[in-house]
C-alpha cells in the first residue's frame, strides 16, 4: 500500500490539492489520505477507483478576466 500512498503525496503536491480535497474528489472521503497515511486498509477496488480519478483528472484552468 505504500506505493499508492507515494502517488497519492505526489498527485496532490503536483496538482497543489489539499489531502482532504483529494479524498473528497476520489472517493467522498475527506479523511482518506490521512487513514491512508496511517495505514488503513485499501481494498483492491477502492485502490483502481483512485488510480482511475487521478488518471482521468483535469486541473481547472486559471480563471481569465474577459478584456471589456
Amino acid at each position: 500500500m505504500a506505493e499508492i500512498v507515494r502517488d497519492i503525496e505526489h498527485f496532490i503536491s503536483s496538482n497543489g490539492m489539499g489531502a482532504a480535497t483529494f479524498g473528497e474528489m476520489a472517493m467522498n472521503d475527506r479523511h482518506l489520505v490521512r487513514q491512508l497515511r496511517n495505514g488503513r486498509r485499501l481494498w483492491p477496488e477502492t485502490e483502481a477507483k483512485i488510480r482511475d480519478f487521478m488518471a482521468r483528472y483535469e486541473a481547472p484552468s486559471p480563471h481569465r478576466e474577459s478584456a471589456g
